[in-house]
């Protein structure tokens, strides 16, 4: 994602060519799965019910919390070593079998508990069949992992659309069955199932595993911090659901959930692959002074020209788009979308971080920041419950600028990078998507009564015309940027 100086033994241009490969294999892959897992989600969102999401989320917090014990931070310090052996390799396979193993016990045994918890019984039987989940987990951090060392993602690419294709004929298959919130269960089965076999296929990982976790400290402390920060992730991702999981029933749940889901699309779906390419990058330059602050700071530059019109153009079309997309059913989540698409730049931001701190060495970054996070977006939420799905949304954005400046006064300075040279990398793009959802917002005002999907069908593309234009104005130099980037090639 950066043209920073080469790690040692690769030349600048062999270097920069292999990440920008790694980000379209990846990147490129990630959409291509998501476009079809979309479709189907959304075909699937207009089927099912308000409900049916409810219930689900009660049951996902179970399953996320316990996902963030998983062994991928184990497999992650696999990517950060310079070195692996044979043994070692065993060793991380033995270790990730042991700890989903004992992670699927205890989600049965939390499953009566959490439906208690939440006064529906259904969620235990939800959970104690989501424990299949773990069974996969071992045969896809592996080969990640390896093939991330390799910054080999075009093999993972053609894997993770097999994997889409099969968990969207699986979701809109059982939606149309009538399977109701069984639904939601066997498509991601039924991803991680496809995608693990894939992975080993084509990773090549047919390993025994080893039990004898002699020398293996190192990587064990590496991943128990990777561990660490992600259960304090868990407490910012997944707090508001448990709260809001005691004080609103299924349907008004199930509508911020949807709403969440839809304003996180670009951080949640898009962001995460980059970040994946990025860590194997930094990794790589972590010994060149200076490497890492400027590929951190270009990596923004480059994200937030595609996410802060993405942001700004959800908030000021969230109407027409809830109604044409989701349907007239999901109308209430609309004013919870536009106030949660306002916080998430701050987000996306955030998750920012981690990758570059992680493969500096300092994981401890990431718990430090997610203390903070989870204790100040728990407050929030606990405060913004009584007001509804609303008051949850206000409290993600009077909450996560605490948050994000905590981590910036915490990370950059590790980074290398400086408050600064972010603010700059910014904020050329922020006043452009201002303009843009300005024009927006003053050309619905202006529509003269029209059907929903063409009123939303004008209003983005007066948003995809104007954004260019609005950033042609206040900074031509990020346009000759990304034009140079996407027209550069590739190789294979």
């Amino acid at each position: 994602m950066s043209e920073a100086p080469p790690p040692p033994n690769h030349t600048p241009d062999s270097f920069a060519q292999s990440v920008r490969s790694a980000v379209i294999w990846r990147s490129g892959s990630q959409i291509a799965a998501q476009l079809l897992q979309w479709a189907a989600t959304f075909l699937v969102i207009r089927i099912l019910s308000p409900a049916d999401y409810g219930l689900f989320a009660m049951a996902q917090v179970v399953l996320v919390f316990l996902n963030m014990l998983n062994g991928y931070g184990l497999a992650s310090g696999l990517v950060q070593r310079p070195e692996v052996t044979d043994r070692e390799i065993r060793q991380l396979f033995g270790m990730l079998i042991l700890v989903n193993a004992a992670l699927a016990l205890v989600q049965l045994a939390l499953a009566p508990l959490a439906a208690a918890y939440y006064r529906q019984s259904q969620v235990a039987q939800l959970l104690t069949v989501q424990a299949l989940i773990y069974a996969t987990t071992p045969f896809i951090a592996l080969p990640s992992a390896l093939l991330a060392r390799a910054m080999e993602f075009r093999a993972q690419a053609k894997v993770n659309i097999l994997a889409s294709l099969a968990s969207a004929s699986t979701a809109l298959g059982g939606a149309l069955a009538g399977w109701g919130v069984w639904t939601l269960v066997a498509a991601p089965i039924v991803l991680f199932a496809v995608r693990g076999a894939g992975l080993t296929a084509v990773a090549r990982t047919f390993v025994w595993p080893s039990f004898d976790f002699r020398g293996a400290g190192a990587l064990a402390r590496y991943g128990g911090l990777m561990a660490a920060g992600q259960l304090f992730w868990f407490g910012q991702s997944q707090a508001d659901v448990l709260i809001a999981g005691r004080h609103l029933d299924a349907h008004d749940l199930g509508l911020y959930t949807t709403a969440v889901f839809l304003t996180q699309i670009f951080v949640s779906k898009v962001v995460p692959p980059l970040n994946e390419v990025a860590f194997s990058a930094y990794a790589r330059i972590q010994d060149v002074p200076g490497a890492a602050a400027a590929a951190f700071v270009k990596s923004v530059r480059v994200i937030f020209a595609a996410a802060l019109p993405f942001y700004l153009g959800l908030a000021a079309t969230a109407e027409p788009l809830v109604l044409t997309v989701l349907g007239p059913k999901w109308a209430e989540a609309a004013p919870v979308v536009r106030l949660l698409a306002l916080a998430m730049p701050m987000m996306t931001l955030q998750v920012l971080f981690s990758p570059v701190c992680d493969a500096l060495g300092r994981p401890d970054i990431g718990v430090r920041n997610g203390a903070v996070g989870a204790a100040v977006l728990t407050a929030g939420f606990l405060f913004g419950v009584h007001w509804g799905a609303q008051g949850l949304a206000v409290a993600w954005i009077l909450a996560y600028p605490i948050y994000l400046l905590a981590s910036c006064r915490r990370s950059l300075p590790v980074i290398g990078a400086r408050g600064r040279e972010v603010a700059r990398a910014i904020a050329p793009v922020a006043l452009a998507a201002a303009g843009m959802a300005a024009v927006v917002l003053a050309l619905d005002a202006a529509l003269p009564p029209l059907a929903v999907p063409v009123r939303l069908a004008v209003l983005v593309l007066a948003g995809a015309l104007s954004y260019p234009v609005a950033l042609a104005l206040v900074a031509r130099d990020r346009v000759r940027e990304l034009v140079a980037l996407v027209r550069r090639p590739v190789a294979g």
